[in-house]
């Protein structure tokens, strides 16, 4: 397949790429082997429905992958990424007609909630107004940061549960758009830490923006394996991988897998203490998702909706946690708590002339075999009337199915593993660096480690730069010193 290499990468999404393109940017020989026929992972775009209709088959919308110190650095806009906003990053329905708006102006969203628009610019605006400080420290593994007191300060705020630091909030719009974007955590929202997901994609959407790439999603990885072959990295594909003794002689392997896939894969070359370890990591509840190819525009009642990239589906914040809860006992939702993406509102490239796409999904327990077709479109309608009317084809993944097409997401776990607090402080061992094993030629470099899910490359970063320290005694490549240096 492939000579000796300094090291192989096991697994072609986003982190694993990055990782190869920072490896072999130090100047090391790499080969990266992805199962699928195509690189992508997670992050991926295909003609699921009917012709002219291109849908994002997991990850749609990136506030993270603009947020992320390495993506930053690559410059992908440069490489083939073109960004494409929507008006408002998110928009949350209410019953009474009143909708709840995240706008990329910290002022705007402070005027449209009202009385508690003070109350939502006090927890936000420090970690805004210091936000490459605020994801150089929030997207790597912890440590004591640099910036004690800003960090000390978002902890404060986001170890708390969801359900508490709505509290502070008297309406409920402020309270609903907290909640909906807590929910991100696949977390019960009384889970201790669940408002940091909140906190983060809010902070995200003020100092950024919550896009979807022009063309899919795809050509984010497209654009990084194009940075990795620059470097002189190899990329081999319909590769699977079930045994070390598969892969060709190296110094370092790099597995963009789970832990129950390195048991698999590594098993026998890993020490009984790691190895006990690693069989206590839990993955979390799944996904049910939905892809439409639509005739026209989803007929929203607040046309407010039709200019936010992402719609949150779930009425109150107390249906929202309710929704969150069921899912996390094991339990179907009635009303799931729905997040949906309306890319083709800023993208013609994914639909026919006039037509347009969806693409939703909602929580369920992890594997479970249900169809939530129906609850979803309840849902939809429910803010949206007419919107049945309009659906021309249905492209439905369940648990198994996202697992069957991505082996990392077990159960339909799109998170890489259970975003508990143990689970996030120690993801997913008890090892200070949390990127390397018992062995000390294999490393990890997916979602289960830190700083979890999400298109952002920085856990493939990390791993990449322990690699260059811990086996061949180097740093990092000059030109992105920068991001350790902040860290």
């Amino acid at each position: 397949m492939t000579p000796d290499v300094d090291v192989v990468v096991v697994g072609a999404g986003p982190n694993g790429l990055t990782a190869a393109i920072v490896l072999g940017r130090a100047g090391l020989n790499v080969a990266v082997l992805e199962a699928r026929r195509t690189i992508g992972g997670g992050c991926r775009t295909e003609a699921l429905t009917l012709p002219g209709y291109r849908h994002d088959v997991c990850a749609a919308i990136h506030p993270m992958a603009l947020a992320s110190p390495i993506f930053q650095r690559l410059d992908l806009t440069q490489h083939g990424v073109d960004w494409a906003p929507a008006r408002y990053p998110l928009a949350h329905p209410l019953d009474d007609g009143r909708v709840a708006v995240l706008s990329r102006s910290l002022a705007e969203t402070e005027a449209s909630l009202g009385e508690d628009g003070p109350a939502w610019r006090r927890a936000v605006s420090p970690f805004v107004a210091r936000h490459e400080d605020f994801f150089a420290n929030v997207l790597r593994p912890v440590r004591l940061p640099p910036n004690p007191v800003l960090m000390a300060r978002f902890g404060l705020l986001g170890l708390q549960s969801s359900r508490r630091f709505e509290r502070r909030f008297e309406r409920e719009p402020a309270r609903a758009l907290f909640a909906g974007s807590a929910a991100h955590s696949v977390l019960p929202l009384t889970a201790p830490a669940s408002a940091s997901f909140g906190l983060v994609l809010a902070i995200a959407g003020h100092a950024f923006d919550w896009p979807c790439a022009r063309g899919g999603s795809q050509s984010i990885v497209d654009a990084l394996g194009a940075l990795a072959r620059a470097t002189g990295c190899t990329i081999h594909t319909d590769v699977t991988v079930r045994t070390l003794e598969a892969l060709p002689p190296s110094r370092a392997v790099l597995l963009d897998v789970t832990p129950r896939q390195l048991l698999a894969i590594a098993g026998e070359r890993l020490s009984s203490g790691y190895r006990r370890q690693l069989r206590r990591f839990r993955h979390g509840p799944g996904v049910f998702k939905i892809d439409y190819a639509l005739s026209g525009p989803i007929p929203w009642r607040d046309p407010v909706c039709g200019q936010a990239a992402t719609v949150h589906l779930g009425g109150t914040a107390d249906e929202v946690a309710d929704a969150e809860a069921d899912v996390n006992r094991g339990v179907v939702p009635d009303r799931p708590f729905v997040l949906l993406a309306q890319q083709s509102h800023v993208d013609a490239s994914r639909a026919p002339a006039s037509r347009h796409t969806g693409w939703a999904y909602c929580h369920v327990p992890h594997g479970a075999d249900v169809d939530m077709t129906a609850r979803i479109e309840q849902q939809i309608e429910r803010f949206a009337p007419g919107f049945r009317d309009l659906v021309l084809a249905r492209h439905i993944l369940a648990p198994r199915d996202i697992e069957a097409r991505n082996a990392n997401m077990i159960g339909g776990d799109i998170g890489g593993g259970a975003n508990t607090l143990r689970q996030f402080l120690l993801r997913p061992s008890t090892r200070w660096n949390p990127y390397t094993t018992s062995d000390p030629s294999l490393f990890l470099c997916s979602s289960s480690t830190p700083p979890g899910g999400g298109v952002h490359g920085m856990c493939g970063f990390w791993a990449a730069a322990t690699v260059l320290r811990r086996v061949f005694g180097r740093g990092v490549p000059d030109e992105l010193k920068a991001i350790t240096a902040r860290t």
